[in-house]
């Protein structure tokens, strides 16, 4: 990393930075051995996804999967950042025949590694692949892999914006990364309310991301749950800090120049600017809900009833408001004719976008 700021005149904007912590091969986070999916940090983990949490996140999520197969006449599933490989194992188990073929597609070596081995009795139907191809008919999958996508940082200092970027100050070993502003002529999707000095992300490669599927996908549907807002709230006059997170041994803290390499960096997704992104390029927004109203629509709870009672006080943290229930939402968009996704027949936010 000193070296590439080196090469780049001794500064990168934090997008780059962001790139080669979690991707470097071998070095970058979702590149290295270290584990990253677990329940506790005795396990060597970092944090937990919904599909580690419950195994009833995938039959719920399933259903809504199975609707969109049946309704779009597709037979294959793509997911996107299939981290451990717990959600393809819980879609792949539900779908059963529905499904014909299953396509990951990852980043991380080590991860679709490990994917393998978690899904070797579907080896038939599971493939890895590295690109789109021309035209895509399927059902397409995302959990958590937005706000994995590199984000630029944007500070308003004395009513001035700059680019936040990151630099490198000292000598080795002693010295460390820093942040450096630089002045930009970008800004914000809106205006921020107030004269206040105010850092916030836009996120140019998950929009980039969302018209590039929409441009391949001819049939089909796709389904991305993630944590984050619409647009008036994500970029609230009080929200001045921005989102960017960092997750290390079940700990979060906002310091992404620290253990570089070794811990998560996340941000927020702004929902309005994926769903714009998605209709831009030609795609029908078929809902955005609270994560807890989409798998409610889904039939959790009633897969819950049959659950043991250690089985459903996990279920109810994919669904309380204080753990992933609001936080976390749903959007669905749908490529041909419009259609009610089940996960959307109540609770549909599609108007605070």
């Amino acid at each position: 990393m000193r070296r590439a700021i080196a090469a780049a005149d001794g500064w990168m904007p934090f997008d780059q930075f962001m790139a080669q912590a979690l991707y470097h091969p071998g070095l970058g986070y979702y590149a290295n051995e270290r584990p990253k999916f677990g329940s506790q940090d005795a396990d060597g983990s970092d944090f937990v996804t919904a599909p580690e949490l419950s195994g009833l996140f995938g039959q719920a999520l399933a259903a809504q999967v199975a609707q969109a197969l049946q309704v779009t006449g597709t037979t294959e599933v793509w997911e996107f950042g299939a981290g451990s490989g717990a959600l393809a194992l819980q879609l792949l188990e539900a779908l059963g025949d529905q499904v014909q073929r299953y396509c990951i597609v990852d980043l991380s070596g080590t991860l679709r590694a490990r994917q393998q081995l978690r899904l070797a009795r579907f080896a038939d139907k599971v493939h890895w692949v590295t690109a789109l191809p021309a035209t895509l008919q399927a059902v397409v999958v995302g959990n958590e892999v937005l706000d994995a996508m590199p984000v630029q940082l944007l500070a308003r200092v004395n009513g001035v914006w700059f680019e936040r970027g990151v630099a490198w100050s000292g000598q080795v070993p002693d010295g460390a990364f820093v942040w450096q502003d630089r002045p930009t002529a970008l800004r914000p999707p809106c205006d921020i309310d107030g004269p206040h000095d105010y850092l916030t992300e836009i996120h140019p490669q998950a929009e980039s991301f969302i018209r590039t599927l929409a441009d391949r996908l001819t049939q089909g549907a796709a389904f991305f749950l993630d944590y984050g807002f619409p647009e008036a709230e994500f970029y609230h006059p009080q929200r001045n800090t921005g989102t960017v997170m960092c997750h290390y041994q079940h700990r979060a803290d906002p310091d992404p120049l620290a253990l570089v390499g070794l811990k998560d960096i996340t941000a927020h997704v702004n929902f309005s600017g994926i769903a714009l992104a998605g209709q831009d390029a030609g795609l029908n927004v078929l809902g955005y809900t609270s994560q807890a109203r989409f798998l409610m629509n889904c039939g959790l709870l009633s897969k819950m009833q049959h659950a043991t009672p250690m089985e459903q006080a996990q279920a109810l943290k994919l669904i309380t408001e204080h753990e992933m229930g609001e936080l976390f939402k749903v959007v669905a968009f749908g490529a041909g004719p419009e259609w009610e996704p089940m996960g959307f027949t109540q609770g549909d936010r599609s108007h605070t976008l």
